[in-house]
């Protein structure tokens, strides 16, 4: 889906180069939320393959906090391209999600079990709870692989999946 551009592109580019990498709104309502539960992590860990946006060294985990846009949720509303540059758009969003797949199987790799929640599912105070509560039974059990988004909070599909099924 392409969205029209309703700023010029001096603004435009002002408003992208002011994105952060970390520290995001959706990183810290997840990290709260965990926090208060009494679970303990460490940030961006620099020893390991993609600095995870949070780790679990206790439980062998590694959580992202991914951006729908950025990362290309599936099937989510916040997945648009601009209508601008859409080759640019696409090569980038092409990127990204093979950097992701490489750090999914080099995590794997090293024995990390691999928790994405999306950003689409830390928008509410009730996703936030549920999210959270889905994270934590997956850290309690054995699965190697979860993906916890609005569509697998709405639904109550079962987000964990066995590795080959990753993407």
């Amino acid at each position: 889906m392409q969205m029209a551009d309703i700023v010029n592109s001096q603004t435009r580019s002002r408003m992208m180069a002011g994105i952060r990498g970390k520290d995001t709104v959706p990183e810290l309502v997840l990290r709260r939320s965990l926090h208060a539960l009494g679970f303990r992590y460490r940030l961006h860990v620099k020893g390991v393959p993609g600095k995870p946006d949070i780790v679990m060294p206790k439980y062998n985990v590694v959580v992202f906090v991914h951006g729908c846009f950025w990362h290309r949720h599936v099937g989510c509303r916040f997945t648009t391209t601009p209508a601008t540059r859409p080759e640019f758009w696409k090569a980038k969003f092409e990127a990204n999600q093979r950097r992701d797949r490489k750090l999914l199987e080099a995590l794997m790799g090293q024995g990390w079990r691999v928790a994405t929640v999306w950003e689409c599912a830390l928008r509410r105070t009730q996703q936030v709870a549920e999210s959270t509560n889905r994270l934590t039974s997956w850290l309690l059990g054995s699965c190697v692989v979860i993906e916890i988004g609005e569509s697998e909070i709405s639904w109550k599909q079962e987000p964990c999946r066995p590795p080959d099924q990753w993407r």
